[in-house]
């Protein structure tokens, strides 16, 4: 609605147009004009009371301030990159990548199997089709993760339904890896969501598309907590909040569910946060909201923003485009930054999340020349500080991995104390006994003044004794395991024993045939 002081009213949408012809028609020298929130448009105009001087005042909102409104990203260049390295075609939805401060891992392409590569951060340039790959998994290979507590540790899920837990050698494969040091067996088809616990060490999510959800303790090699009854249908995504003492789905029946991880059940939900039939995503963020990626009615790409203790309505939801690719999410909550990757896009967006409406603000973008088949994000203690790198990332191309850096210009090289608030560490604040036993435990923060910080020999991975090298483990009735094993080891031993008796018989009666 547009008012002017001497009577004239002009309702509906407002255009630089409008202001021209209403002062065209007051034939005044100058107008005062002001507008209020956007939403409910108003402009007033009015006249002034004399002449001698034209006079504009304008009411707007000034620019909100922060210091991240400027953060740019820069691919780096060729001869720093991975190259000649065959991404996996498959079109499953998740992120092809993890790194860590001393590795980065892809999964690639494979005949008869499943494989991926990892390779030290150091080891750029063209990699040889012959470098060694992991290639235990008897089908393609679906998601893979590094584990947050040992930089050594990976999990890798299957279309062949099992995990398998590798252990990479300091400096990287020397020959291919195909024997894992834990295989985890409870699923009845393919598993594509894995999810180390940040806080407990040796703690295992994994789903699959049974819809089922299980909790490993990758230590002992046994499966904890099942939960087969809360998804009615395939899982999307699957992920803890900041001390793993919740879990976060989204799932194909347009659901988000926030559940106890040790309970199996849910705590809240809501239905439909998107309209769209397209894959969700969500994550928790700062002070346990969630944000979460999907699809409006319409197939607009909508990001959206609840507060799980009222999850009526959102506290805001933006449309973005139109484009079809999947929004992966990456959240640093140093920073309160969210990166918004898409399948097939060729761009990265970030926002910035705080308290003032409109919650979720746009920061900027950073574009690419090729579309991203994945991505891969850098913990925040494996960036150099000393370039004030705010956040890294693998770009995933058909036949290449290309570092993207983000960074906030600053002139001082000194260490901005600021931008690098304490993060968290590698450490484990619970053991796995511990958690699955009702303890929960805060991260353990480190400052990055000085530089990466490495796990300690306390993180280090260590099976039980009990156990094998090579482990296998059902979904089932863990308890009666063992004495199964030992009753088939008992029964091994007395045929190896018959087996003798009775080569020691014909040894004997051959000489008196003769």
């Amino acid at each position: 609605m547009l008012t002017h002081g001497a009577g004239c009213d002009i309702r509906g949408p407002v255009s630089s147009l409008t202001v021209l012809l209403v002062r065209d028609v007051l034939n005044s020298d100058a107008l005062h004009y002001s507008f209020c929130k956007p939403g409910a448009p108003l402009l007033h105009l009015s006249t002034p009371t004399t002449h001698t001087n034209a006079q504009v005042t304008m009411s707007r909102k000034v620019v909100r301030s922060s210091k991240f409104r400027h953060v740019f990203g820069q691919g780096l260049k060729a001869d720093q990159c991975y190259d000649d390295i065959r991404i996996s075609q498959m079109t499953w939805d998740s992120n092809f990548c993890t790194v860590n401060p001393k590795f980065v891992a892809m999964i690639v392409d494979a005949s008869g199997g499943g494989s991926f590569i990892v390779l030290p951060l150091s080891k750029t340039g063209r990699i040889d089709m012959s470098y060694p790959t992991v290639c235990g998994h008897t089908g393609p290979v679906l998601d893979i993760e590094f584990c947050p507590h040992n930089d050594n540790i990976i999990a890798s899920g299957s279309e062949d339904c099992s995990v398998m837990i590798w252990e990479i050698p300091e400096g990287g494969l020397t020959s291919p890896l195909s024997e894992p040091v834990v295989k985890l067996e409870g699923h009845s088809k393919r598993v594509g969501i894995l999810s180390w616990h940040p806080t407990a060490h040796n703690v295992l999510m994994t789903a699959g598309c049974d819809n089922v959800l299980i909790l490993w303790n990758v230590a002992r090699g046994q499966e904890m907590v099942r939960m087969d009854t809360v998804h009615t249908d395939l899982i999307y995504s699957a992920c803890w909040n900041r001390d793993g003492s919740q879990i976060l789905t989204a799932c194909k029946d347009k659901t988000l569910r926030v559940l106890d991880p040790r309970k199996g059940t849910v705590i809240t939900e809501k239905e439909k946060p998107h309209e769209g039939s397209r894959p969700v995503r969500a994550l928790f963020v700062s002070d346990n909201k969630i944000l979460s990626t999907g699809f409006s009615r319409m197939s607009e790409r909508q990001v959206a923003l609840w507060d799980p203790n009222r999850f009526g309505e959102p506290l805001t939801l933006q449309e973005l485009d139109t484009s079809s690719g999947v929004l992966l999410p990456f959240f640093d909550p140093d920073t309160g930054i969210v990166f918004l990757c898409g399948k097939g896009d060729t761009s990265i967006r970030y926002f910035e999340i705080t308290d003032e409406a409109p919650f979720v603000h746009y920061l900027s973008m950073y574009s690419g020349k090729e579309s991203q088949k994945g991505m891969g994000y850098m913990p925040k203690r494996g960036l150099e500080v000393n370039k004030c790198e705010i956040a890294r990332f693998y770009k995933l191309h058909d036949r290449k991995c290309e570092p993207v850096v983000m960074t906030v210009p600053r002139k001082s090289d000194l260490f901005q104390e600021d931008l690098y608030p304490n993060t968290i560490g590698p450490e484990p604040s619970v053991e796995a006994d511990d958690w699955f036993d009702g303890k929960d435990g805060q991260p353990i923060m480190i400052s990055l003044k000085d530089g990466i910080a490495a796990p300690t020999k306390s993180s280090e991975f260590k099976l039980n004794k009990t156990l094998l090298k090579s482990t296998t483990v059902c979904g089932g009735d863990q308890g009666n395991r063992g004495g199964e094993i030992e009753s088939l080891r008992n029964e091994v031993k007395q045929l190896r024993e018959a087996l003798e008796a009775l080569t020691k018989t014909v040894n004997d009666l051959q000489p008196k045939q003769q």
